[in-house]
C-alpha cells in the first residue's frame, strides 16, 4: 500500500462484513478504538453483530451511531433489525418508519415494516395484541443513588436469574427479560453520567430485579437518563439526603421501601421456601440470646437441629439428631 493509501481509515462495506462478521467485527472495534466518535463505525459493527446473532449488542452500537449521526438512516435500519429479531416487533418498525422518513428510496424498510405488521397481527386476534401489550407494559422501574452507585429496580416478579440479560455501557444500560408468559420485556437507558460498566452488577430477587452501577464520579445526578450539562454538581451532606428519580415528582423513598418489604413478607411461599422463610424471620425478630441458640445448635448438630432455647443450648453441646429415616455420615 502507498503511504496515502495507509493514511486513509478503513472501509467496512456490507459485502466485507458479510464474508467474515467475526473478523469484521474485531477490527471495527479496533478502529473505533482509534476514533470512538465515527458513526459509520458503529452502524457498521451493528451489522457484525446481527450477522453474529448478538442483538443486544447491535441495538447498543445502532443507538450510539444514532447519538452521533441522528439522521442516519443507516443505522436506523440496523437498530429496528436487532429489535425484531429480540420479538420487540413495536419498537422495531417504529424505528423502520423513522429510517424509511430518511430514505424513502430503499425498498427495506418498506419490507421490513411489513414484517413487523404480520407479527404484530400474525396469529393473535387485536384484542389479544392489547392485552399482551398491557403485560408487558405494566412492568414499573425506578431508581436512587448513593454516592458511589445509581441502583435501578424493575419490579418484575418470579422471574429466574438465567431469564434475565443485562449489559452494561459507559453511558447505556439494556435490560432483556424472558417473561413466564414466553414475552420479551425489554428496557433501554441513555444515562445522564457515565458509569463503570466492570463493577456494575445486578441482582434477581423474588419481587424485583435490582441493578447497581457505579459511579465514575462521586457527583449527584439530577436524573437517570439524558444529556448531563455543565456544571456538574457534587454530593454535599443535603444533596445526599435527597434522591431524585424518573419522576417529575418528588418520591417518598422510605414509604417505597416500606412497601417493597411488605411486598417480600406477604409473598406466598412452599415447602422449603417456606421453611426457610420462617426461620429468617424468627432469627430476624429474635433476641440475642435466640440468635445465640440458633447459631449454636445449628452449627454443633451439623445442621440437624435448630433451636431458640439458650438456657438449654447454653449449657451442653447440640448433638447430631438426623431424621429417623435418614443417616448422619461424616465426610
Amino acid at each position: 500500500m502507498t503511504e496515502a493509501a495507509e493514511s486513509q481509515p478503513p472501509q467496512f462495506p456490507d459485502s466485507y462484513i458479510t464474508e467474515n462478521p467475526q473478523r469484521s467485527l474485531e477490527e471495527l472495534t479496533k478502529a473505533l478504538e482509534e476514533k470512538s466518535d465515527d458513526a459509520e463505525y458503529y452502524s457498521q459493527r451493528a451489522y457484525a453483530h446481527i450477522l453474529l446473532q448478538n442483538y443486544n449488542d447491535a441495538v447498543l452500537d445502532a443507538k450510539r451511531s444514532l447519538e452521533l449521526q441522528p439522521n442516519n438512516a443507516n443505522a436506523f435500519l440496523r437498530k429496528g433489525e436487532a429489535e425484531f429479531h429480540l420479538k420487540n416487533y413495536s419498537a422495531a418498525q417504529e424505528t423502520f418508519k423513522q429510517g424509511h422518513i430518511l430514505n424513502s428510496s430503499d425498498s427495506s424498510f418498506s419490507s421490513w415494516i411489513k414484517k413487523c405488521e404480520e407479527k404484530l397481527i400474525g396469529s393473535s386476534c387485536p384484542e389479544m395484541q392489547s392485552i399482551n401489550q398491557k403485560k408487558t407494559s405494566k412492568y414499573r422501574h425506578d431508581w436512587y443513588q448513593t454516592e458511589s452507585q445509581v441502583i435501578v429496580t424493575v419490579m418484575i416478579k418470579n422471574i429466574q436469574k438465567e431469564d434475565v440479560h443485562i449489559q452494561f455501557a459507559e453511558r447505556q444500560l439494556t435490560l432483556n427479560v424472558n417473561l413466564p408468559s414466553g414475552e420479551n420485556y425489554n428496557l433501554t437507558l441513555f444515562l445522564f453520567h457515565s458509569i463503570v460498566p466492570e463493577q456494575s452488577t445486578f441482582k434477581v430477587l423474588s419481587t424485583k430485579i435490582e441493578i447497581k452501577m457505579k459511579k465514575t464520579e462521586a457527583i449527584r445526578w439530577d436524573k437517570l437518563e439524558g444529556q448531563a450539562a455543565l456544571p456538574l454538581k457534587h454530593f454535599t451532606q443535603e444533596s445526599m439526603q435527597k434522591y431524585p428519580s424518573s419522576s417529575h415528582y418528588t418520591k417518598n423513598w422510605d414509604k417505597l421501601v416500606g412497601e417493597i418489604k411488605e411486598e417480600e413478607k406477604n409473598e406466598k411461599l412452599e415447602g422449603d421456601a417456606a421453611l426457610n422463610h420462617l426461620f429468617q424471620q424468627i432469627y430476624s425478630d429474635g433476641s440475642d440470646e435466640v440468635k445465640r441458640a440458633m447459631n449454636k445448635s445449628f452449627m454443633e448438630s451439623g445442621g440437624t437441629v435448630l433451636s431458640t432455647n439458650w438456657s438449654d443450648v447454653g449449657k451442653r453441646k447440640v448433638d447430631v439428631n438426623p431424621p429417623d429415616d435418614m443417616e448422619f455420615k461424616k465426610f
